[in-house]
């Protein structure tokens, strides 16, 4: 008879891509997690795993089993959710995914509302990395998670995620009061040219998709600092060293900051997403989207994006 626990273990074997971090994944040690394998390869009678010089890789029939736990372990979930939805109150703990602007803008609405809504839901948040909220969720590290999708630069699709759209931003520069375009109300792409950017890098989302969307306009960007925390950016700009892009979330980050906004001519936009796990019918997860929703008001769409 094949064990759930086991079955666990081989499924997180699979995702984390080594036994030491399935391990981790799950509260065991390495040894432990070892003993669930060899106790799961006596019930199939066939070796799982084999060693594929110094890393553990999957047999044949460990790529069988693999898909067949997968779809067992849904199958668990749903049947404990099942239950449990027809207790009529949500409840339990969840976990939020935030970075920078949503931890300082949208959580403690979102954190209210479900306060409000759902007093038996507890939920807690963890930082994650904004380039890291589609596999924290795929991963179970979050149980669902802010994300930042870009036209130029989209998020990962996955059959095992889903994306709620919830809201849309628009970009404009952020100036110093004494930069020679702290007077305009608004510019184009092509004249920023020569301009000193401040940008995050190339290798992040967001620093890509702010390239991507230079060069469409017959230009590549001088990137004159390479700076990822916005908060910081935002005081460069306002000293005046480049133009940052911003947006009324990211200003969240740093009200205070003396600076002036310039509108772009050609709309530049991101959308705020809702990360959620696809496939598992959980009211707690449910509610805390519908929560996520009210409290996160959406703009109006916007023509155009990055």
């Amino acid at each position: 008879m094949l064990n759930l626990t086991q079955l666990a273990t081989l499924h997180e074997f699979v995702r984390r891509g080594s036994l030491t971090a399935a391990a981790a994944a799950l509260g065991y040690t390495p040894g432990a997690a070892s003993q669930q394998i060899s106790a799961l390869e006596r019930s199939v009678g066939r070796p799982l795993l084999r060693r594929a010089g110094r890393h553990l890789v999957l047999t044949d029939a460990g790529r069988v089993l693999a898909e067949h736990a997968e779809v067992l372990l849904l199958a668990e979930s749903r049947a404990l959710h099942a239950v449990t939805d027809g207790v009529g109150e949500v409840r339990g703990s969840l976990v939020v995914g935030t970075w920078g602007s949503t931890t300082a803008a949208l959580l403690a609405p979102v954190l209210g509302e479900a306060a409000a809504c759902y007093p038996a839901l507890r939920v807690r948040s963890r930082e994650i990395d904004v380039d890291e909220a589609a596999r924290a969720v795929r991963l179970g590290d979050v149980d669902v998670a802010f994300g930042l999708d870009y036209a130029d630069a989209p998020m990962a699709r996955d059959p095992r995620i889903r994306l709620l759209r919830l809201r849309r931003e628009v970009f404009a520069l952020a100036v110093g009061p004494g930069h020679p375009l702290a007077g305009r109300a608004e510019v184009g792409l092509d004249e920023l040219a020569a301009t000193d950017w401040i940008m995050p890098a190339a290798s992040s989302a967001y620093g890509a998709a702010l390239r991507s969307v230079c060069r469409r306009h017959g230009f590549e960007p001088v990137v004159a600092h390479e700076v990822t925390d916005t908060a910081a950016s935002l005081v460069l700009a306002a000293e005046g060293v480049g133009v940052a892009p911003v947006t009324d979330l990211m200003l969240r980050l740093n009200p205070r900051v003396d600076i002036r906004q310039v509108a772009l001519r050609e709309p530049v936009t991101r959308d705020i997403v809702l990360v959620v796990p696809d496939g598992v019918h959980d009211a707690a997860v449910r509610a805390l989207a519908e929560v996520v929703r009210k409290a996160v008001a959406p703009a109006a769409p916007v023509a155009g994006s990055v």
